[in-house]
């Protein structure tokens, strides 16, 4: 039949793939936290030239 040996994920592809949905939920939390950090940094750049 098709297909061989299931691969085994090593590194990073670890905790982000497609795979399997552990792997996709941390794709996107790693999205929302990159998203989060660069609100902050402009809101912090804003304040800061505000003064």
């Amino acid at each position: 039949m098709a297909g061989g040996a299931e691969q085994e994920l090593v590194g990073i592809a670890k905790h982000f793939n497609s795979v399997n949905n552990y792997g996709r939920a941390n794709v996107a939390k790693a999205t929302y936290a990159s998203i989060f950090l660069i609100w902050a940094g402009f809101k912090a750049k804003k304040s800061l030239s505000s003064k």
